[in-house]
Formats: C-alpha cells, sequence, structure tokens
C-alpha cells in the first residue's frame, strides 16, 4: 500500500543527483498533440476523469485500483485508495485516511504530482519528445508519444496515449529506473458539470484527529 501511494504522494519521482544536462529536443507533431489537449481541457470550465491506476514492477502492472480527478483552471483534487490530495490554488493537501495523517506543502518545481495531465505542460521544460506512432488503447487508434528525462529525475521515460480526434489522453505510463511502472488509464471523462463550491477547498474541521504537517 505504501508503495503504490508513494507514486501519488505529493513529491512523486524526485530529482536525484544530475549527472549532466542535454540539449532538449521536442519533435513538432508530438509538441502540437500535446498542446492541442492541453488548450482543449483549458478551454473547459473544469473536468472529470475517473481512472484506473495500475502499478508493479518490472514493468508489470500487478495492481489495479480506481481514482477519480477533478481540475478547474491550476486547482485540483484527486482521490486514490485511502489517499486525498488537493490542491486550492495555493497549498497541496495530502491527505491519508489510513494513517490518519495530513500533509500540508507548497508546490515545488522539483515536484511531480502523477496525474491524468501533469505531463502535458511540465514536458516543454523537462523531457525530450518524440512522436512514435499509433497504438491501439481500448479499441482506439491513439497517437503514441514518448518523453524521456533531459536529466535524471528517476524516471527511464513516460508513454502518453492521446485520442487525436478527441484531443485528450486515453492512457500514461510512468517508467521508472527502479523498473517500476505506473499507469493511469482514463475510463470516462467529463467537463464543465456543476461542482460544489467547496470541491477544492481542505475543511481542517473534518480531520481534527489528524496528524496536520506542515512543511
Amino acid at each position: 500500500m505504501k508503495k503504490i501511494i508513494s507514486k501519488i504522494a505529493i513529491v512523486g519521482f524526485v530529482a536525484g543527483s544530475i549527472a549532466f544536462v542535454q540539449a532538449q529536443k521536442i519533435d513538432a507533431k508530438a509538441k502540437k498533440i500535446l498542446d492541442d489537449v492541453t488548450a482543449n481541457y483549458k478551454s473547459k470550465k473544469n473536468s472529470y476523469f475517473k481512472f484506473a491506476f495500475g502499478s508493479g514492477v518490472n514493468g508489470v502492472v500487478s495492481k489495479n485500483e480506481p481514482g477519480i480527478y477533478y481540475t478547474a483552471g491550476d486547482k485540483y483534487k484527486l482521490k486514490i485508495m485511502e489517499t486525498e490530495q488537493i490542491f486550492d490554488g495555493s497549498k497541496i493537501y495530502n491527505i491519508n485516511t489510513e494513517d490518519m495523517e495530513v500533509t500540508v506543502a507548497k508546490p515545488n518545481a522539483s515536484s511531480t504530482m502523477f496525474s491524468p495531465i501533469n505531463y502535458l505542460t511540465s514536458y516543454r521544460n523537462d523531457y525530450n519528445v518524440s512522436y512514435n506512432g499509433k497504438k491501439t488503447v481500448d479499441g482506439v487508434s491513439a497517437d503514441f508519444i514518448k518523453l524521456t528525462p533531459v536529466k535524471a529525475n528517476g524516471l527511464k521515460y513516460i508513454y502518453i496515449y492521446i485520442d487525436g480526434a478527441k484531443k485528450q489522453m486515453l492512457k500514461l505510463e510512468q517508467h521508472g529506473n527502479n523498473k517500476d511502472i505506473a499507469v493511469i488509464s482514463i475510463k470516462e471523462y467529463k467537463e464543465n458539470q456543476q461542482l460544489d463550491a467547496n470541491m477544492f477547498v481542505f475543511d481542517k474541521n473534518k480531520y481534527k484527529n489528524y496528524l496536520v504537517t506542515e512543511l
């Protein structure tokens, strides 16, 4: 359980020692596809993703758990298993109901939250990007894009599968240097819903018995 949760924790895969920096290479076709998807999501008042979160080692997914992700502007809420993560536009609240703990932190440039859309913009500074043709994902012919870190960050590569016609992400695979794998497969997508006004608000009154740590 802890191992899976660590993949969606605040720091995600944190950059380790940096040996060198390469010249970044971004394929024009892949860039347009990713930018089109980003623009599509940003044009919506809000978006909702229901997904399956898979994890495993040696490139093989051995465990799947359902998850949900809401986003509106810069704010988001992610929930999977006993972990809920809220970003209210200023701070990230990582809530673990299993351990009755809440960790509060400011977003960090060296931290990557593993979400359905986090790599759509972070690729611009942190990854080499290549277009690798088409692959079928759940019956859909998807554009297959590979991201490779420009500098050491614990990841070997990221695969992103895009429905080009709808300009939506279908699947995201994160492969670690330690052979860990984490996968998000989108199962349902909705947009422009009427959300609760407090959707992205952390209500401390709900967690009076929790251990709260502010970093």
